[in-house]
């Protein structure tokens, strides 16, 4: 992955994007639900799977060598168990941040676990120190070993306890959810971070036998079982995806209608862009965009169901093509603002001042050779080339798009993009 990092690159051209196109299952829901595949010896299948991102690839990839038998066929996935699970991910490939809930997993189900130290998206300080108090909340010990991070329950397993987050963490909530449905007794998260996915991965295990109530932002409670069972489950359609294809109809000038569109997860940000210029009405499963004009927009990132700091790097594009200025707050990770480094590039002006991201928008952008530090700001800087006034513009490290969406070259240019990749 590391040569083919270096070398995969996207070469974009101005287009004007028509047409329809249909939103794959969610990258924020598909890893999860993998994950939680571990917790079971039967048979896990999964509806609307996102079988083309090379997150989920990869995921699937340490399930295989876990003891998973792992069967792709279209947009469905079919997970059997082999054996019982090996307590040691022997991972040689790419890192993904979802090694922390196989750790819980692994440790939930056969008592310890022993995986990598987590990968993903550089977006900071991003540390492991939620998932390691949770475990140890829970009655495990975790500590690191040869670059492994290793779990290790008491010899009756986990124990409910009552989990404290000291912030809005996603990925700690999913992993105090997936240990609490085998750990004894009963699992309190408080203050866990409601958003879709953790409610897909909620709805996925209680089809899979689980026993969990959550009572919004304040607590989650989950009462342990002895085992749970298989699942037939359709994964939720991705809210990014659908963000992505809306900001692209605008800021090219196009007309898209997105089927699947998942309203109920993008409520606020909808609210922002109608009020931002954007024309979009709804249709029967669907939300169909009829371009618009890009005015200024100030946001400022937070929990769900506000907008999360994903979305961000969409809006700043959006920004760039809005007459006036822009003003962006993302205080859970600032550090991310390096994409409006790479967008001036090709000719964004631009200012960060502490938590704060200026974007003095309307000047025309041009192609340029920019880098995809993560996988949003990768998307957002293939948008930028696709609205860029001339030139062609080449995304180096663009793999990172791939992680995070399915058969994106393929979709784009069936909207009439002009991409290519080398």
């Amino acid at each position: 992955m590391n040569d083919r990092a270096q070398e995969f690159s996207y070469h974009v051209l101005p287009s004007r994007l028509t047409g329809e196109v249909r939103i794959s299952g969610a990258k924020n829901s598909v890893l999860r639900l993998l994950a939680a595949s571990l917790l079971t010896s039967d048979s896990v299948h999964l509806l609307n799977y996102p079988g083309g991102l090379l997150d989920a690839q990869v995921h699937v990839e340490m399930l295989t060598v876990l003891g998973k038998r792992c069967s792709v066929m279209k947009d469905t996935i079919l997970i059997e168990e082999q054996h019982e699970p090996s307590p040691v991910l022997h991972w040689q490939g790419r890192s993904i941040r979802n090694t922390l809930l196989i750790l819980g997993v692994l440790t939930a189900r056969i008592g310890r676990g022993k995986v990598p130290l987590p990968g993903g998206c550089n977006l900071g300080e991003r540390k492991y120190d939620l998932h390691q108090m949770l475990l140890e909340r829970l009655g495990a010990i975790v500590w690191e070993e040869d670059g492994f991070l290793c779990a290790a329950a008491p010899p009756q397993g986990l124990r409910g306890a009552d989990i404290h987050l000291p912030l809005r963490s996603t990925g700690a909530t999913e992993n105090a959810i997936l240990c609490g449905t085998l750990a004894k007794g009963v699992t309190r998260v408080w203050n866990p971070h409601i958003r879709p996915e953790i409610l897909d991965l909620i709805r996925c295990l209680r089809s899979m036998g689980a026993k969990i109530e959550v009572y919004g932002q304040e607590r989650i409670d989950i009462t342990g079982r002895e085992e749970l069972t298989g699942t037939r489950y359709r994964i939720l359609p991705d809210n990014m995806e659908a963000l992505t294809w809306l900001v692209a109809a605008v800021v090219t000038g196009g007309a898209i209608e997105i089927h699947d569109f998942p309203y109920s997860a993008l409520e606020v940000p909808l609210i922002h862009l109608r009020e931002s210029g954007a024309r979009f009405f709804r249709g029967e499963d669907s939300l169909i965009v009829r371009g618009g004009r890009c005015y200024p927009i100030e946001i400022s990132t937070g929990a769900y169901p506000g907008i999360n700091s994903d979305m961000q790097p969409l809006l700043a594009v959006y920004g760039a093509f809005a007459h006036g200025q822009s003003v962006i707050v993302d205080l859970r990770f600032p550090g991310r603002y390096g994409y409006a480094e790479e967008l001036a590039k090709m000719g964004l002006c631009y200012q960060i001042d502490g938590n704060l991201l200026r974007i003095q928008g309307g000047a025309p952008l041009h192609g340029a050779e920019v880098r995809a530090l993560d996988l949003r700001a990768g998307i957002a800087l293939t948008l930028a080339g696709l609205a860029a006034s001339e030139g062609e513009t080449v995304i180096t490290n663009a793999w990172q798009v791939e992680r995070g969406y399915n058969h994106f070259v393929e979709k784009l240019r069936r909207l009439g993009g002009t991409i290519s990749y080398v």
